[in-house]
């Protein structure tokens, strides 16, 4: 009888892929559609079609079929992993009645429901107002009840991405607990909606039941339905396993499920990460996110559109090095790869600050990005090593922090996502942490934590522990070099940590003649 397989649904920021992965973690085949990012009305604002990403899964999934439908019969279940906090409003039929929000909306609004006084002066005493504040604000919810209430009127229910194609997928408002990565009145610590006692009810303009059922990752949230068989050909009557956000799903697809393990995803938000059964705030008021098994947080620390950075210089100088790959008929990442090697650890004094967006602390929201050091031997492969290495400086700081606020030293490094497939960004990795960086087995890694969860929640493998070992295992290793790893240590301590507190009184100053960016996220 053929092995049984399982399909990863994975609706990322650039593209929707359907991936099928057997029982070993291996994948055996792939399709993939590519999205237009998002769409700007406004500066700062990033929308998408909501049925544009069903869409794009039905597509992906027929390719799949089409290239081997043999496949198809194989399939035991489906489990869903998309990008984290992008929001869909649909009303009583499930319709959205608006475009998808996405993660990259920088809009915010001043309307906001009021706090009692009890709640205004515990903040105060507790030194957290700004954030709360900042929470209100960012909150779409809280934008959209403000701005359009004909379409908060009529939402019938408030879904995050994973919850909308869990509904297309099975007709059942359900979604996971390891999704649960937005502005929403969500318990971080016992994974479950706010109790009603909780600040974030009267900080939301939203009623509890405008939001889904929540299941725990590895639990079955229904069946595909015939109209989402009809669309996709998946089989109907699969069942639809909960799995988690891409990067919960990707530290799972990495092996990172003990504290001491970080993940680090260099994705269009790099991250670092580590999974634990501890609950730990990193910074204060700022929670861990749900894991992708039950019960486990993941304690993490973003750059926002970390390695957007990277596709940007890509876009703007890399004209030469994609038409030569191209004719060459090599992937282009050899030689962005090459530009690297050219230039000498710590880019010849050029250091990069990676903050392109504003955050609650740190960066504060006056934050922007910056680069420094600039002498007549710079090139654009020096600029290129230095986005590289500053995401990289960024990330050990998180390590650092999530190190004193967890007290678990982090003693090994697996990294993930699109950036862990240079051999460059893999070696300066290693130097500038100091440790050894290890790809996982698989590229798509999130892909992969979601097929551990399907495999848990159809009761192919018994446990996650036991799925864990059987469908993942360490790629290729990059140790650090010795030589390598001291001028980074001394440009990390002695500049990179100096950069945002010597720069952060002119951000403000910038934002207060330039105007960018507004306040109010109009």
């Amino acid at each position: 009888m053929p092995e049984a397989l399982i399909l990863s649904i994975d609706n990322g920021t650039q593209s929707v892929r359907a991936l099928l992965f057997d029982l070993r973690g291996e994948l055996v085949a792939k399709a993939q559609v590519h999205l237009q990012a998002y769409y700007s009305d406004h500066p700062g604002w990033a929308e998408h079609s909501a049925e544009g990403y069903w869409q794009a899964v039905g597509i992906a999934c027929q390719r799949l079929w089409s290239g081997e439908p043999a496949l198809r019969q194989r399939v035991a279940a489906v489990a869903v992993t998309t990008q984290r906090g992008t929001v869909v409003n649909v009303d009583d039929n499930g319709k959205p009645l608006r475009p998808a929000i996405t993660w990259l909306d920088q809009r915010r609004t001043d309307q906001v429901p009021p706090l009692t006084p009890w709640w205004r002066a515990a903040f105060r005493l507790a030194r957290v107002a700004g954030t709360i504040a900042y929470f209100q604000r960012e909150a779409e919810i809280n934008w959209i009840a403000a701005r359009q209430p004909d379409v908060w009127r009529r939402t019938h229910k408030f879904l995050l991405l994973s919850g909308y194609l869990n509904f297309c997928l099975t007709g059942r408002y359900a979604d996971s607990t390891g999704s649960q990565v937005a502005y929403v009145p969500f318990d971080y610590r016992r994974h479950r909606w706010a109790g009603a006692r909780d600040w974030k009810w009267q900080a939301l303009a939203i009623r509890p039941d405008m939001l889904p059922e929540l299941v725990a990752p590895g639990t079955p949230i229904g069946t595909v339905t015939a109209a989402a068989a009809g669309a996709t050909g998946i089989p109907a009557g699969l069942p639809v396993i909960a799995a988690a956000a891409d990067k919960a799903c990707e530290a799972l697809g990495a092996g990172c499920l003990a504290p001491h393990v970080a993940c680090l995803s260099y994705g269009t938000t790099a991250t670092i990460s580590t999974t634990g059964s501890k609950y730990v705030e990193v910074t204060p008021f700022i929670p861990p996110y749900p894991a992708a098994v039950p019960d486990a947080y993941s304690t993490e620390v973003q750059i926002f559109r970390g390695y957007w950075m990277v596709n940007w210089f890509k876009e703007q100088f890399g004209d030469r090095e994609q038409a030569l790959a191209g004719e060459q008929g090599l992937a282009p990442e050899a030689l962005f790869d090459a530009l690297v090697d050219a230039v000498p650890p710590g880019s010849m004094g050029l250091m990069l600050q990676p903050y392109w967006s504003p955050g609650v602390r740190v960066p504060g929201p006056e934050a922007k990005g910056a680069v420094i050091g600039f002498g007549d031997v710079h090139t654009r492969a020096h600029i290129y090593r230095a986005i590289l290495e500053g995401l990289a400086y960024a990330l050990r700081e998180g390590r650092e922090r999530i190190e004193r606020r967890g007290g678990t030293p982090i003693t090994q490094l697996r990294v993930a996502g699109g950036g862990s497939q240079s051999d460059a960004a893999m070696q300066l990795t290693a130097d500038i942490f100091g440790l050894p960086a290890v790809r996982a087995h698989v590229y798509e890694t999130s892909g992969l934590g979601a097929a551990i969860a399907g495999a848990v929640g159809a009761r192919l493998h018994p446990d996650f522990a036991t799925a864990l070992a059987a469908m993942t295992r360490p790629g290729r290793q990059f140790h650090p070099i010795d030589a390598n790893r001291r001028v980074y240590d001394q440009l990390y301590r002695r500049v990179y940590l100096k950069m945002y507190r010597q720069l952060q009184p002119l951000y403000g100053e910038i934002a207060d003649i330039t105007g960018y960016p507004r306040r109010d996220g109009s």
